[in-house]
């Protein structure tokens, strides 16, 4: 491929690691390509998958906390519902649906949606002014409700 004319760099991959990250990742993939595994930058691989990982579980918190929050928001002010707002539930709605399809993170979502439900609360509250207490306590949501129903209009 096209890839195969880049040498890799001269400095030492620790430091690419800290000084350009994408050129590391590029310098790691070609290696393993190569399966030149004893060149590999290991401390730095396995820390930058880790944090890939985490990164990935925060995701799936901060898009499950936003989504079960517009949802309350619609179900709780019928006159502010838009076209906008509907789209907004949507694409939150798909783009969680792709990262938890199956796998570690459908089940880290399932383990953390009383926490996301907890964000979500306090998201709705600031955004409507409307009390806590007006939600309810407890996540009002399965996971499968969450990425599969539709919207209620009633």
């Amino acid at each position: 491929g096209a890839t195969a004319m880049i040498p890799l760099a001269t400095e030492p991959l620790s430091a690419l690691y800290e000084s350009d990250e994408t050129a590391w990742l590029d310098a790691m993939a070609r290696l393993i390509r190569e399966r030149r595994f004893d060149e590999l930058d290991l401390p730095n691989l396995g820390e930058y998958l880790t944090d890939m990982a985490r990164r990935d579980r925060r995701e799936v918190k901060s898009r499950l906390a936003v989504l079960m929050a517009h949802l309350l928001k619609w179900e709780h002010q019928p006159t502010r519902r838009s076209s906008s707002w509907r789209a907004t539930i949507v694409t939150q709605r798909q783009e969680l649906a792709d990262l938890v399809g199956g796998g570690v993170l459908r089940q880290h979502a399932l383990a953390v949606l009383p926490d996301a439900y907890a964000n979500a609360l306090e998201q709705a509250s600031a955004e409507t002014s409307l009390e806590r207490e007006t939600f309810p306590t407890n996540c009002p949501f399965s996971l499968d409700n969450i990425l599969i129903t539709g919207l209620r209009d009633d």
